[in-house]
């Protein structure tokens, strides 16, 4: 791709990427998170600009607050991989990728620094004034791919995030609140109940009543990104709870 005038002032840089293609579908509607997961953000750029890893992204956020477009918001960036939200499966086609420099889980995951942060809510901010975006589609690459991905994890912080206008996201119910505890190879009602919520807030879930280990991989996403003080996979009361009231506040569809 030949160089290209950014989409926001707040760019630094413009490094193209090859990999990408024509959206399908429309204006994106969905900002999507992730974390880069290499030992350096430079090695990680690298591979998001670099024909034969057929991936890309939208942004890439420094550590320092530096970002670097590498494809036009209009186009479809190759980022999400095989994903599912609120019953679409193209989610490279609804998305904006936002990678996120960051180690990872495999190479000693970190915070996020503060300024890195700031800017990453100052993109969004710019972003969200080109497309309307509801608050409950910002979101992990964890929420849409639970069993393959877990980024940008459990360290993101989501509600500095929706502090600052961006995203949905409730205070979490307390660790130690008292009741039923499910957990995979349970089987019942309340694990149908449990996997319609899921389903209905838009991960990709089936209503079995068999806490199986698609379940399980669902429940540890929403906890990495909603309920963060244990993340386990098992759907305590304060899992439970957390996303009750998620449920219960999530913007209303107007149209």
């Amino acid at each position: 791709m030949p160089a290209f005038q950014p989409d926001s002032f707040i760019v630094s840089d413009v490094l193209p990427s090859p990999s990408f293609d024509e959206r399908v579908g429309g204006a994106p509607d969905i900002i999507l998170l992730h974390y880069t997961g290499m030992q350096s953000g430079e090695a990680a750029l690298r591979r998001l600009t670099t024909a034969e890893s057929k991936v890309s992204a939208h942004y890439v956020v420094f550590e320092d607050g530096r970002i670097v477009q590498c494809v036009p918001e209009e186009k479809r960036a190759w980022h999400a991989g095989v994903s599912f939200w609120a019953g679409e499966t193209d989610i490279n086609s609804r998305s904006i990728g936002i990678e996120v420099v960051n180690p990872g889980h495999e190479f000693g995951y970190q915070n996020f620094p503060l300024r890195q942060i700031a800017a990453v809510i100052s993109l969004c901010k710019s972003i969200m004034t080109r497309y309307i975006v509801s608050s409950d589609r910002v979101l992990a690459h964890s929420d849409v791919a639970p069993s393959r991905k877990q980024d940008p994890g459990e360290k993101f912080p989501w509600e500095l995030l929706h502090e600052s206008g961006i995203g949905h996201w409730v205070r979490p119910a307390r660790t130690n609140v008292d009741g039923v505890k499910l957990h995979p190879g349970d089987r019942g009602d309340a694990v149908a109940r449990l996997q319609r919520m899921l389903a209905a807030y838009g991960y990709g879930i089936e209503e079995t009543g068999q806490y199986d280990d698609t379940t399980r991989d669902v429940v540890i996403a929403f906890q990495r990104h909603f309920r963060q003080a244990r993340v386990d996979g098992v759907a305590d009361p304060s899992t439970q709870l957390t996303l009750r009231t998620l449920s219960d506040t999530r913007p209303r569809k107007t149209g």
